[in-house]
Order: structure tokens, then sequence, then C-alpha cells
């Protein structure tokens, strides 16, 4: 069967590998092996086993990180009305234009910047030509009684150590970790957000 699979082309090959049920990524002595791996045809332990455990070997470990790295997250008291804006707010933003920084087509790190209010005399976004980007107005404004809220609903507060944290109410606000804590102080501001019941926002996986 080795030779019978040499003189077969990749895509005759993978073709093989689709009837199986097998992954048709790799070099054409990757599909090889894994068909001999399939079938049992004078492969090496190690080729027979490593194709045929790795799929269903990674979907295991995702699971299992899955549930590792699990955290409940909070949900906020929200009355009616804020509600109702919030609602509101995700239906505006979805009809709301993408506003780009003059030039951003044309540079990277332009690309991946903010707004920025284009200044330039002859600047054509700033004089509205029709083929720029779009202008931030005042009519592009959302709902005002969901202004600075966390799409959860949540009101987000800075903290930068775990003392910050007795000043925050689990029901109405979450902690938003600056940008500048360290790795231990943040596990440390973790373990005590578990411990008042208050939701991290920007909480990392590792965590």
């Amino acid at each position: 069967m080795d030779e019978d699979y040499s003189n077969m082309t990749v895509a005759e090959l993978k073709e093989l590998l689709k009837e199986r049920d097998l992954p048709v990524s790799g070099n054409k002595n990757d599909l090889i092996a894994r068909l001999q791996g399939d079938s049992g045809d004078n492969a090496p332990v190690e080729d027979a086993v490593t194709p045929a455990a790795s799929s269903s070997d990674w979907e295991d470990e995702d699971v299992d990180d899955s549930e590792a790295f699990h955290v409940a997250r909070q949900k906020p008291v929200l009355d009616g009305a804020t509600r109702e804006a919030l609602a509101l707010r995700a239906a505006q933003k979805a009809k709301a234009p993408s506003f780009r920084r003059t030039e951003w087509f044309r540079y990277a790190r332009l690309s991946r910047s903010g707004w920025r209010k284009p200044k330039g005399m002859d600047n054509k976004q700033r004089r509205n030509y029709k083929y720029r980007g779009s202008l931030v107005r005042i009519g592009h404004g959302k709902v005002a009684a969901a202004r600075g809220l966390h799409p959860s609903g949540f009101a987000e507060v800075m903290v930068h150590n775990s003392s910050d944290l007795d000043q925050i109410d689990p029901a109405t606000q979450a902690a938003r970790i600056g940008a500048t804590v360290g790795g231990r102080k943040r596990s440390t501001i973790h373990a005590r957000a578990d411990e008042l019941g208050i939701r991290v926002l920007n909480r990392r996986r590792d965590a």
C-alpha cells in the first residue's frame, strides 16, 4: 500500500482522506502517513497513533481548558428603563457608520488608531467628500440613559489595587483593572473580586 500511496497525486490522497473523514492538511508525506495510520499498513507505532489521536485529544483538551478557565459572570441589577436604553443603544450602534481616521487605509499605524478630527484646510474628509469616511457629528450620539455603561449593563470602575474594590457596588458596578497593573497584583485583585462577588471586565483567562 505504501507504493500505491506514493504513486498517487496529492489531490487523490486528499480525496481518500475526505472519504475517511480525516484531516487533509500537510504535505504529501503527511497525507500518506495519515492514510497508513488509518489503515494500519506498515506504519510505525508513532505515525499510526499520532494522526488518529490528534483531533480527539485536542477536542478533549479544549473542553478541559474551557472548564478550568470558566468564570461565572455576574449580571447587573437593572430596571426596565435601563434595559430598554441598552437595547436602543445597541440598535443605534448597529446603524451607525464606522468612523475611521483620515488616510487610515494608507498607513498601518493610522488603521490601528482611533478617530481623529480632520483639521487640514484641503482635507477631503473635513470637506465631506463622498468618497471619504463619515464625520463624527452630534446626530450620531446614542441614548443618554445608557451612556458610559458597559454592554453588560455594569458601570465601569477603574481599579489599580485590591483596596479599590471595597468601594464598588457588585449589583450595579464592575471593575476594570488598569493596564499598568502587574501580574502578581492582578491575581490578588482577582481573588479579592471573587470574595466580594465583583465582576472583572478585563479578566484574563489564565487568572
